[in-house]
């Protein structure tokens, strides 16, 4: 354990401990949210085994989102002033305790308390922990790279946790206690995590400032002025609904074509997890290698338009169910490619690195907002009209890809026009300063 002692610098960090450490903090990324968006792969177990309907399914991932929104730029803010260390342990077992309450079925609005309180352990202590690990272990160069690595890691638990889920749900045939027993499940793992941190996240130099100042805005000021975090979260913004908006493909593959419970978890785990396993180390090696995550952006959320279009056209019946199924994982390639590596507009902006984590609350509040009232919405259109519902949600999601392709082309042309600038230059030297 003498690599816990004192504070660490990149280069005392051997490439297996760095490695380590995108391990542990990726595959924690993935199941410290699954207890929140377990609808994603098990929409119909979940909704029958809690009792509620579409809109009231919607609206427990619409009180995350609502509590997420408020608490991204103060968990920017946590991320800059509090070790990773500490924030990673008391996120994942704060967590586990929430899914433990969880696992217990109480009431419909103590559920909606839950799921607000795991946005407060999730989302203000934990939320900042995976970018700034993740950039703390890498140079700016590497940063596209492993990030993209850091979601395929993430696809990798998704599967593992989720094929371990369905063969509950399998074993299990009432639907109330399957969940019950997948979420304790989820909790110990959880918890677990939280054991890990603890013992083998050490501290980084020049991870916190040690200037006097506790939890002040000054970084928060700092990135509201730089143009590429509003460029950065407003092209977040739409990758959010085309990304989010995956997860109604399962209802419309099980209402619509009457595919079967296995046939939608599995082709819904393809989607959500096994894909990224590919699509984010993939498509974040392309961007580091053209030097532009915008880019890629640009040219997998005109293929997601696509997908989204496809849904309209194709014949409403069951035999069409399979060519729904390799549309959907086609769309899982690259709604988590876009997601995986968005996050990178902030580096081809040139944010400096002592306001990464108040930039990324910045991206996140922006970004994430339509997580806070778009499962709500769309949620109470199934409940209202059915599968005709399906039509106006698809519809929506086109023009937010169409939009999330020309927020990104602004993306590319700012850095673009400061590429070369003595202000570029000055950045580049100070992040690569911190980053030694």
């Amino acid at each position: 354990m003498n690599f816990l002692k004192g504070e660490k610098k990149l280069s005392d960090l051997s490439r297996f401990h760095k490695m380590f450490l995108i391990v542990l903090i990726s595959m924690g990324s993935s199941i410290i949210y699954m207890p929140v968006y377990l609808k994603n792969v098990f929409y119909e177990p979940l909704m029958v085994g809690l009792g509620v309907s579409n809109e009231q399914l919607g609206a427990l991932v619409g009180m995350y989102g609502i509590m997420a929104t408020i608490l991204y730029i103060p968990s920017g803010i946590v991320a800059d002033k509090v070790r990773v260390r500490t924030l990673a342990w008391v996120g994942f077992a704060a967590t586990a305790l929430a899914v433990f309450w969880y696992a217990a079925m109480p009431s419909y609005g103590v559920l909606l308390f839950i799921f607000g309180l795991m946005a407060v352990t999730t989302i203000l202590i934990w939320w900042g922990t995976r970018f700034k690990l993740v950039r703390l272990v890498s140079s700016e160069e590497e940063y596209p790279k492993n990030i993209g690595f850091s979601y395929g890691l993430y696809g990798v638990a998704g599967l593992i946790f989720n094929m371990i889920a369905l063969g509950v749900f399998g074993m299990i045939a009432d639907q109330t206690r399957g969940v019950t027993t997948v979420l304790i499940i989820m909790g110990a793992i959880i918890l677990l995590f939280g054991i890990l941190s603890f013992f083998f996240i050490p501290k980084f130099e020049g991870e916190i400032k040690t200037d006097g100042k506790s939890f002040n805005l000054s970084e928060f000021a700092e990135a509201l002025k730089h143009p590429g975090v509003w460029l950065a979260s407003i092209s977040m913004f739409f990758i959010c609904f085309v990304y989010q908006g995956m997860n109604y493909t399962t209802p419309f593959l099980t209402n619509v074509f009457g595919a079967s419970l296995g046939l939608v978890s599995v082709v819904g785990m393809i989607r959500t997890y096994g894909i990224t396993l590919i699509s984010s180390p993939i498509l974040g090696k392309v961007a580091e290698k053209i030097n532009s995550p915008a880019k890629v952006i640009m040219v997998i959320s005109a293929v997601a338009a696509l997908c989204y279009g496809s849904f309209l056209i194709l014949p409403k019946t069951a035999a069409m169910a399979i060519v729904v199924a390799v549309i959907m994982v086609v769309l899982g390639f690259v709604g988590n490619g876009a997601f995986g590596i968005a996050s990178s507009q902030l580096t081809e902006t040139k944010v400096p690195i002592h306001v990464f984590g108040a930039a990324t609350g910045m991206v996140s509040v922006i970004g994430f907002l339509p997580e806070s009232f778009m499962h709500q919405w769309f949620g109470g259109m199934i409940d209202r009209q059915g599968n005709a519902a399906f039509t106006t949600i698809f519809g929506i999601l086109i023009v937010c890809a169409v939009l999330s392709i020309g927020a990104s082309l602004l993306v590319r042309r700012y850095a673009k026009k400061h590429t070369g600038t003595g202000e570029d230059k000055k950045i580049v030297k100070e992040v690569d300063t911190a980053v030694e």
